[in-house]
């Protein structure tokens, strides 16, 4: 099972970048995907999660207006637009998949992860 991320890069504050992250090995249409990241120095944090369905979404507080979160079930893909980038939404963004007993929000609920794409927001 892999999940290729891609989409990161260097941008402005105020501008906004597309992550997209793609599944193989196996089909997640029946599992939460989601997007965690990690800031230098900073231990990993949630950022989104999106139910199988794409009826349920979830934000941390940090990201919620600015972020959204999609997915192509038939396309075993998970999206993240974010807008009005700030430079502490600078990270390395995750994105996970295969949610086990427990929170969506913690990251030791995920079974698979991907390589991780950085985010590098200037001020």
């Amino acid at each position: 099972v892999q999940l290729q991320a891609s989409g990161g890069g260097l941008v402005q504050a105020g501008g906004s970048l597309r992550l997209s992250c793609a599944a193989s090995g196996r089909t997640f249409s029946n599992d939460h995907m989601g997007w965690f990241r990690q800031a230098p120095g900073k231990e990993r944090e949630f950022v989104a999660a999106i139910s199988p369905s794409s009826t349920s979404t979830y934000y941390a507080d940090s990201v919620k207006g600015r972020f959204a979160i999609s997915r192509d079930s038939a396309k075993n893909t998970v999206s993240l637009q974010m807008n009005t980038l700030k430079s502490e939404d600078t990270a390395v963004y995750y994105c996970t998949a295969g949610v086990r007993v427990g929170s969506i929000r913690n990251d030791k609920t995920y079974r698979y992860w991907g390589q991780g794409t950085l985010v590098t927001v200037s001020s």
